[in-house]
């Protein structure tokens, strides 16, 4: 028994080892700017106190409940940054889009321009929301570590070290250049070994997940880039096209694969659920049955496939769909007809996202059935 657990160990520091040697290859040394404009980014955003309201001039919506237009004159105390301690009278203005009603005490969070020499402009960019969506980060860790146990807390580290991938691994590797679908593959073999293995540690189970989550979100892949170019749909049909052009002028960033990579990245989170219960239902059946076989087996992960795998896509169609809610209603205010609806950009790409997504999570059970009826009274021998 020690000759594996050692085995299981060295191979968990050598992951960790590559894992950190990538984080610091692609976040330090000679990285290409981040400036898209190349011209010098003179404002500074900082945390700030209302000290008074000087005057204001509002009116209350009678369309909009709770919401005030007009201006204020403000008393702000800066509160950090190289400009901490100054205090400056401010002009608020408040509109439709730009709406921060500023009250005596209140934290908000300003813009400090410097452009001109000796001329400084200071002006309320929004609420002070960190110490919120600290809170609510903390409670939402807090209720997974407490209700969860270990396995909760272990939970919160998967999802730490998920989103470290990708903030700190994906998007450098794809801002330098890199493919959008390698990328994301990597990101996807990283963020689900990760994940089942810091859970349910080394085993057949674990690995019968693993292997059953890439194969599957490849699929996903695979589905969405074939769909996208028979509809002739890519990153270019999103409506962010102009900035992200912009961008891939200086940095040789592949935009019309974005969109495919997303897909993968979407998928992976559906599809890792329904890997890891398949298998963790083959394992139970195993265990309490050594003598069942493989055929029995596979058909077993089959029936818990078949009872998730609706549900799950409902899930991918959903969330894809809730992201574009807004867009979805001006488009019915609008009566857009059938055949400009059909052929609209964002409707394809839900179209290509929700169901290649879908398919991935589909076929996923098969694979991971049959790789979990082979791999796990294999390795429980």
């Amino acid at each position: 028994m020690k000759h594996p657990k050692i085995i299981q160990i060295t191979l968990s520091i050598i992951i960790f080892l590559l894992f950190s040697i990538f984080l610091y290859h692609f976040n330090t040394g000679n990285q290409t700017s981040r400036n898209v404009s190349g011209t010098v980014n003179n404002i500074k955003y900082e945390k700030a106190k209302i000290l008074k309201v000087i005057d204001e001039s509002l009116k209350k919506d009678d369309f909009l409940s709770g919401l005030y237009r007009g201006t204020q004159d403000l008393e702000v105390k800066i509160l950090t940054g190289e400009h901490k301690g100054e205090v400056h009278t401010v002009k608020n203005y408040l509109s439709n889009y730009y709406n921060v009603l500023g009250k005596e005490g209140m934290y908000i969070t300003i813009a400090y321009d410097s452009a001109g020499a000796g001329h400084t402009q200071v002006s309320v960019y929004n609420y002070y929301r960190a110490p919120y969506l600290y809170g609510f980060t903390f409670l939402f860790f807090g209720a997974l570590w407490g209700i969860g146990g270990k396995k909760g807390l272990l939970s919160v580290l998967a999802l730490i070290l998920t989103f470290m991938c990708i903030l700190f691994l994906f998007i450098p590797m794809l801002y330098r250049g890199y493919s959008p679908i390698w990328t994301s593959v990597i990101i996807v073999v990283l963020a689900t070994s990760i994940t089942l293995l810091l859970m349910n540690g080394w085993g057949p189970k674990s690995i019968s997940a693993i292997l059953g989550t890439i194969l599957g979100v490849v699929i996903a892949g695979l589905a969405a880039n074939a769909a996208g170019s028979l509809a002739h749909i890519s990153g270019l049909s999103t409506e962010e096209t102009e900035s992200l052009l912009l961008i891939a002028s200086n940095t040789h960033m592949h935009v019309p694969e974005l969109l495919f990579a997303g897909i993968l990245i979407a998928s992976l989170g559906a599809i890792m659920d329904i890997s890891i219960s398949i298998a963790s239902a083959i394992q139970e059946v195993h265990l309490s049955n050594r003598k069942l076989k493989q055929n029995t087996l596979f058909t077993s992960g089959l029936n818990v496939g078949r009872d998730m795998m609706g549900t799950m896509s409902n899930t991918l169609i959903l969330a894809f769909t809730g992201t574009s809610l807004n867009t979805l209603i001006l488009i019915y205010s609008y009566n857009v007809s059938y055949n400009q609806l059909i052929n609209m950009n964002l409707i394809g790409i839900e179209f290509i996202q929700g169901l290649s997504g879908s398919l991935g999570v589909i076929l996923t059970v098969p694979v991971v059935a049959f790789i979990a009826s082979k791999l796990i009274p294999a390795m429980k021998k």
